[in-house]
């Protein structure tokens, strides 16, 4: 009975896993285009912008960032266990772009960012709700 209870919890924390990942190595930019989890278009990037999950809890190790406009390379690192990503909103609520979701890893994309300010924040349900957003201005 033991070892049932044990492969049951298995098997759930596995649909649990793979509910939240992606179901394609492909991520939409603002800009229309899809970018490889290399992050790489062929097109020229304006510059990088480095945003990282806090070493524990639904939160980002800074709740502010800053980047020049254009096409900007976001590399997101996630430490945790836990699953996360960063996904990019503008002031009138769209989303304009956001890496995969993932584990103990990094990925990135290529978003192309006007000047204003941006949300960013994670699109694991009840991550964001818990606090996990931060402020993006775009020069």
């Amino acid at each position: 009975m033991k070892k049932a209870a044990v492969l049951l919890a298995l098997v759930l924390a596995s649909v649990a896993l793979v509910a939240c990942g992606s179901d394609s190595d492909d991520s939409t930019t603002g800009g229309g285009e899809t970018t490889t989890e290399s992050g790489s278009t062929g097109g020229e990037s304006s510059g990088g912008l480095e945003i990282a999950a806090a070493e524990s809890g639904l939160a980002y190790a800074s709740d502010t960032a800053s980047t020049e406009a254009g096409k900007v390379t976001v590399s997101f690192e996630n430490s945790q266990p836990i699953a996360h990503d960063v996904a990019f909103e503008d002031s009138s609520g769209a989303e304009v772009g956001q890496t995969d979701v993932i584990t103990e890893g990094s990925d990135a994309a290529v978003v192309d960012f006007k000047p204003g300010s941006y949300a960013f924040y994670c699109t694991v349900p009840g991550h964001r709700e818990a606090g996990m957003e931060g402020t993006l201005t775009v020069k």
